[in-house]
């Protein structure tokens, strides 16, 4: 048996047991049947209701509301889209503001919704700190990135650089280079949140059912292995679980994030490392990294996961001792402190990875079908956004959300880029891991050359260019 708990922290959490709602035992007839009761789900549910409150609406989920990533994620609300600066790339520098402001504005309209529905997630608008942390190349990669934000018209009030006395004032780690703050982050408790929006739509009067896996899905209706239901508009909001529902696997793969919770930590050891007013952190590498201090004082740190053949779900988080301990090891790396901390929770979940890179909002009318996802690990923010931007595009509401360069107005689902078929991902993704790993493990090693360094950083350059 393992050291720590394989169910996310965040359901461990809950004060309520997780009892399913009925699933679906008969048949329907509504406006609209959204399949899946995470983030995206309700959040299209809620702005749906909220603008138009006569609309029938219905939520089919498989399991339990927040089974998926919403419930399994590290708590970052994040102000930003995946892919941001690509997607706004052809716009004017005033169009281009303007995008940049309404994705910043994200954790704050969530915010409201908190306060207007009296849901308690843990919310901490701290900001966060992107930090070149473990070693020196961090640094160069940190000042390019800044420099690039900076020429699309963003300034130190959304980026700023801090040195490493200034980032000291925040957080503390072993080997700081330096670092960029933003301000549009939040961090929050994933599992309240997704559980209190789903007893808030129902209060709104959305029928939510569980324990009901669609089975078949098409134009204007759907089934589960008991009932079927009619409906004008089909809302797909599965990211990660899109393989269910063919054809939708075609276009956004299951790629796994997996992450460890220490104990909580005293107040003697925080008031070491920092972290006092909910700020996000990373340590900025291809190993995507995240981590926060919980709200009851613990670590909460995650990292890249894995990607199966032929984009199968992983269905068994168990993390094995090796995913822990490299994840052990880099939050060792920041804080040596705590490299011998009991870890209490290891686990992982499923997220959207669209081809390209690239989120997508759509909506195709004449069949009856929105979706939005692709998110690519950044879908606490984004399915907010999703969400307000479905409900306009199905209410036909011309807004500012419905003419962002993400949202594809015609062509349907056949508008998305769909992945390349097997084995082409299976050999892509891991010769472009091994490069990072590579690169990674060539790097934080002071004592490799410097002719090594830099064609490693080289490769994993190269190798990520296929990614976009």
């Amino acid at each position: 048996m393992p050291a720590w708990r394989t169910i996310s922290l965040w359901m461990d959490q809950l004060d309520e047991p997780l009892t399913a709602r009925p699933s679906l035992a008969q048949d329907l007839d509504v406006d609209v049947a959204i399949i899946g009761a995470g983030y995206t789900g309700l959040w299209t549910a809620y702005y749906l209701k909220q603008q138009a409150p006569s609309l029938n609406i219905a939520i089919i989920e498989a399991q339990t509301a927040g089974f998926g990533a919403s419930g399994r994620n590290g708590g970052w609300l994040m102000g930003n889209l995946l892919g941001e600066d690509r997607l706004l790339a052809g716009l004017s520098p005033q169009q281009r503001r303007a995008s940049f402001d309404l994705l910043h504005s994200i954790p704050d309209e969530v915010e409201i919704v908190l306060e207007r529905e009296g849901i308690d997630c843990d919310y901490r608008k701290g900001g966060v700190l992107y930090c070149a942390a473990r070693y020196p190349e961090q640094e160069a990669s940190l000042r390019d990135y800044l420099k690039k934000l900076h020429a699309q018209g963003l300034t130190d009030d959304d980026y700023r650089w801090l040195s490493p006395e200034q980032l000291a004032q925040q957080l503390r780690i072993a080997k700081p280079y330096g670092a960029i703050f933003a301000p549009h982050v939040a961090t929050i408790h994933p599992a309240k949140l997704v559980r209190a929006l789903a007893r808030t739509v129902e209060r709104m009067g959305v029928k939510i059912y569980e324990n009901s896996p669609v089975t078949h899905w098409q134009a204007g209706s759907l089934r589960t292995d008991k009932a079927g239901v009619r409906s004008r508009w089909i809302v797909p909001a599965i990211e990660g679980y899109s393989v269910t529902l063919p054809p939708l696997g075609r276009y956004q793969l299951p790629v796994q994030s997996l992450i460890v919770a220490t104990e909580p930590l005293s107040a003697a050891t925080w008031d070491a490392i920092g972290l006092s007013r909910g700020q996000a952190f990373s340590e900025f590498s291809r190993q995507v990294t995240y981590g926060q201090r919980s709200a009851d004082n613990r670590l909460i740190f995650g990292a890249r996961g894995g990607y199966q053949f032929a984009g199968k779900l992983r269905h068994n988080f168990d993390l094995t001792r090796d995913e822990v301990e490299l994840r052990r090891y880099l939050f060792g790396e920041l804080f040596p402190q705590l490299k011998n901390v009991q870890i209490t929770h290891a686990w992982g979940g499923n997220l959207g990875m669209s081809r390209h890179f690239k989120p997508h909002m759509l909506c195709d009318r004449a069949n009856g079908i929105a979706l939005s996802g692709g998110y690519g690990g950044e879908g606490v923010g984004a399915s907010n956004l999703g969400g307000r931007t479905l409900a306009d595009l199905i209410l036909e509401r011309d807004t500012e959300l419905t003419h962002q360069p993400w949202v594809l107005p015609d062509g349907g689902i056949h508008a998305l880029r769909a992945w390349e078929p097997e084995p082409c991902r299976w050999l892509g993704y891991n010769a472009i891991i091994k490069s990072f790993v590579h690169e990674d493990q060539t790097l934080a090693n002071p004592a490799t050359a410097p002719w090594r360094r830099k064609l490693a950083r080289q490769v994993a350059g190269f190798m990520e260019g296929f990614m976009h």
